[in-house]
């Protein structure tokens, strides 16, 4: 952090300044540049301390930050790429990941039959939401516990890792209990003490951006997790709330290369919460992938016809199979491969 002093900046307020940096645990160091006295902090200090802590003193000028605030998730910080595993899937790397499954765990019989269906397709992550946080109060809410036993039998008769969401610290131990990677929606993308409970347990974390949220406040939630020590987080791009209702979101595809640049995480996309359609799902799908995600989260349902949620934006078994066999040609020309099990690759 480098603050500039105004040019009528007298010696007291650069003092001033230099005790407020030394009461914070930092050390100033004071000299000019371009006829302006300049306080820095001293190399080797660490986290810089926040801006608006001098803004207001008088005779400050700016404050110029020399580095991200969300220093563990930054690409400065690590410049390799961060690779997760879930089960026998590797998410970030050279191939894509892909999860899919039903928006919500409905009951057994459904959820098995769209398990059973992916897993012969080679997918080795099942997302299905056991705990639905829903606008309406009257709408489905999810199965709760009895939702996490169903997708914990799923796992273990098909292998398939599991992806749901988490709603509450409370329920953090229980869900980590019996998924593989713990999802923190769109609506709780600031939740701290959410965020600081998921930082706190071992599984990997796939983190959506909020509806409205900025990339610096997305990168500054993961901050929250990783600091509290779980490094493995993955960041979901899922639109963003806009005027327009003629897609659920609009989905920013450009926050992806973005991304790539800014954090090691791995950047998954999710195209049926970005479209709100099953019929753009594929394109968009493929647009995330040529940008440079890491995976992709896309919502599969037997009927989607009866669907208790989301129902208009979920993909027929049969449609994902499709798209995965154009993921493959994408990803062959992107000189990427596509992260299935073995024997749907061989087939």
């Amino acid at each position: 952090m480098i603050i500039v002093m105004k040019a009528t900046a007298g010696a007291r307020d650069v003092a001033a300044v230099a005790e407020r940096m030394r009461a914070l645990g930092f050390t100033p160091e004071v000299g000019e540049a371009a006829e302006r006295v300049i306080v820095s902090v001293a190399a080797g200090g660490g986290a810089a301390p926040e801006a608006e802590l001098f803004s207001a003193l008088p005779g400050v000028d700016k404050i110029v930050a020399l580095q991200p605030a969300y220093r563990l998730v930054s690409r400065a910080a690590h410049p390799h790429d961060t690779v997760i595993r879930a089960g026998d899937a590797l998410i970030g790397g050279r191939n894509l990941a892909f999860m899919a499954g039903p928006c919500s765990v409905e009951n057994r019989a459904q959820t098995l039959e769209v398990a059973e269906y992916l897993a012969a397709l080679g997918v080795k992550i099942l997302r299905g939401g056991a705990f639905k946080p829903r606008t309406s109060p009257y709408s489905f809410q999810g199965l709760h516990e009895t939702g996490l036993e169903i997708l914990a039998e799923v796992r273990e008769r098909t292998g398939m890792a599991i992806i749901t969401e988490v709603l509450s610290p409370q329920d953090v131990p229980l869900v980590a209990e019996h998924a593989d990677i713990l999802q923190i929606g769109t609506r709780n993308m600031q939740n701290f003490t959410l965020l600081e409970a998921a930082g706190r347990q071992p599984r990997p974390v796939l983190l959506k951006r909020g509806m409205s949220a900025t990339i610096e406040e997305w990168l500054l939630a993961a901050e929250y997790i990783v600091s509290h020590g779980n490094s493995q987080v993955m960041l979901c791009e899922r639109g963003i709330r806009s005027f327009d209702k003629s897609t659920r979101a609009v989905f920013d595809v450009g926050a992806i290369p973005l991304l790539k640049h800014l954090t090691h995480l791995p950047v998954i996309a999710d195209p049926s919460h970005a479209t709100g359609r099953w019929d753009l799902v594929e394109p968009v799908a493929k647009a995330a992938v040529a940008a440079g995600a890491d995976g992709l989260i896309v919502e599969v349902h037997a009927h989607p016809d009866q669907a208790l949620s989301d129902g208009v934006q979920s993909l027929r078994p049969d449609r994902a199979a499709d798209l995965l066999a154009s993921l493959r040609r994408l990803t062959a020309a992107l000189d990427r491969g596509l992260d299935l099990a073995p024997a749907a690759l061989a087939a």
